[in-house]
């Protein structure tokens, strides 16, 4: 039986966490446009509809440069390095999250420290933050997670206080905005991530660092093609063969460009749909017992852009409500069931369970609702409709 498969159930009553499916159908004429140039160059790794791509996202985002990478994952890693983290640096990172949040400080060689987050918006606690601010500590991640960023206020107070560098996971946060501007641009840079599920989805791995510092982009250009400073489109005579730093191979291929540039031609219609179906399932769920927690976007001084990535809430029996879901053919996710600070790669850091009861709370209570453009409004009712038969015992 293959997985999200309900044995007895048809694939007409399955409510998958996420797909594509009627989106590619409907954009196909148009992506297969773009893959159709990419073919007839025959040039699919560090080509133009790659750069072109970078173009738009710039335009999109208001970024002074894009650099597009194979994912999100490796755009922190490279954004790190390019930024300047050093081997033993200690970056403050947020014990909930996803894992590569903290990996990718390990990866470039450096320390990730952690601390809790705020329990509402999911996001780093910049409160927290001067807490485990040592002399070794050069840059705080702030992660942008799920619906809204992080309080940028409270963590541009502190990073200036201890004269820290700012790198944003925004990987989530495509459409995100703080007064105006992206997520991943009110620091040194940022990443996002093009995983399929992501606002902006690809049909495998892509991802791509942004920022305003053109140092860093040259130096993020760099890494993610063995250290080799030059042009990076067509021209592979003119790119330097000598390496003054050691880099990877990390290019964004320009398949999966073709298809993202043919999606990013509705994400503002993708976005306006996603925030549609929030506010159905906030309607439909704000009353049924043993949900205690649906997303609240926190009110700020200043104007800011929330985006459902994801539609997360906190219940009570959150893996017998799962399973349960599972069962009658509805799949959900749960973001994030470990936290951070006591993933067993990170043992060796001397955290404990307790350190941070904010972030294992999340941790304990949170499911992922489907949530996607392609979902329909009969399927989110079913979905609410079996949650509240769950908590109530009534019959969908």
């Amino acid at each position: 039986m293959q997985a999200g498969q309900v044995s007895g159930r048809s694939p007409r009553d399955l409510v998958p966490f996420f797909t594509q499916a009627a989106t590619f159908e409907a954009l196909w004429p148009l992506i297969h446009s773009h893959l159709k140039e990419v073919m007839d160059r025959g040039k699919y790794s560090h080509g133009r509809k790659v750069a072109a791509l970078e173009a738009a996202l710039a335009e999109w985002t208001g970024a002074a440069h894009v650099v597009g990478v194979n994912s999100g994952t490796d755009a922190l890693v490279l954004l790190l390095r390019a930024c300047g983290l050093r081997p033993g640096d200690e970056v403050v990172v947020p014990a909930f999250s996803f894992i590569a949040s903290a990996s990718s400080v390990v990866l470039a060689r450096g320390r990730p420290v952690f601390t809790d987050i705020d329990p509402v918006t999911y996001g780093i606690d910049p409160k927290s933050v001067s807490d485990v601010v040592t002399e070794r500590t050069r840059m705080v991640m702030p992660v942008h997670l799920f619906c809204q960023m992080a309080d940028m206020h409270g963590v541009l107070k502190t990073a200036r206080g201890h004269r820290l560098n700012i790198v944003e996971d925004s990987a989530e946060a495509l459409g995100m905005r703080w007064d105006g501007v992206h997520a991943g641009l009110l620091g040194s840079g940022g990443v996002l991530s093009f995983f399929p599920s992501k606002t902006l989805g690809a049909v495998g791995d892509a991802g791509a660092i942004i920022t305003s510092d053109p140092q860093v982009a040259e130096t993020a250009r760099a890494l993610r093609h063995h250290g080799r400073f030059g042009p990076t489109v067509d021209d592979f005579r003119r790119i330097s063969t000598s390496t003054s730093v050691a880099g990877v191979n990390s290019k964004m291929d320009d398949i999966q460009a073709a298809v993202l540039t043919a999606k990013l031609t509705r994400l503002g219609e993708d976005i306006a749909r996603r925030a549609e179906l929030a506010n159905a399932y906030t309607e439909r769920l704000r009353d049924v017992p043993g949900v205690v927690r649906l997303p609240t976007i926190v009110s700020r001084d200043v104007e800011t852009n929330p985006v459902f990535y994801v539609y997360l809430i906190e219940v009570e029996h959150r893996d017998e409500l799962a399973a349960f879901l599972a069962d009658r053919g509805v799949e959900t996710e749960t973001y994030y069931p470990t936290p951070l600070h006591l993933q067993p790669c990170f043992a060796d850091l001397g955290y404990a369970r307790g350190d941070f009861p904010r972030a294992e709370s999340a941790c304990d209570r949170t499911l992922a609702l489907p949530l996607y453009p392609d979902l329909s409004l009969n399927d989110l009712e079913r979905v609410c409709e079996l949650i509240a038969s769950f908590f109530t015992g009534a019959s969908p």
